[in-house]
């Protein structure tokens, strides 16, 4: 190998690293629902039923990568970034249910926007199943 080409082809590499890591870092950024958000009332709140039929929904869509318990643990999030919300951190748990109805409707790379994919009470639903995943 040519001798001459070794340090610029190490400085393109660690110069490409750089950029890798400065995109990934803008990825893990504090994700805010607008305020807009904070005015969406749970029209299902407090509905047991509702959240037992969240809890169905959760499993079969939600458990890969967020977790059985809901701690951003699921093997499907491993290699995700940003990583799946703990829906159990009190951050969380003090957003308002149309912040986070917002954000399961909206979606963020790499968390799938649900808007056309369930019904508005499905969503509803599993916000008041995620309520029960308090620590």
């Amino acid at each position: 190998m040519n001798k001459k080409r070794i340090l610029p082809n190490m400085m393109a590499i660690v110069a490409m690293g750089f950029l890798f890591v400065g995109f990934n870092s803008h990825a893990q950024e504090k994700w805010t629902a607008p305020s807009s958000a904070d005015n969406l009332v749970n029209p299902i709140k407090g509905d047991a039923g509702a959240a037992a039929s969240g809890k169905r929904t959760y499993r079969m869509l939600c458990v890969i990568c967020h977790g059985a318990k809901g701690k951003g643990d699921g093997m499907g999030g491993a290699g995700l970034t940003p990583k799946p919300t703990d829906f159990t951190d009190s951050d969380v748990q003090a957003q308002t249910d149309g912040a986070l109805y917002w954000k399961l409707t909206e979606g963020r790379s790499p968390m799938a926007s649900y808007k056309t994919a369930l019904p508005e009470k499905k969503r509803w639903e599993l916000i008041n199943y995620i309520r029960t995943l308090k620590k």
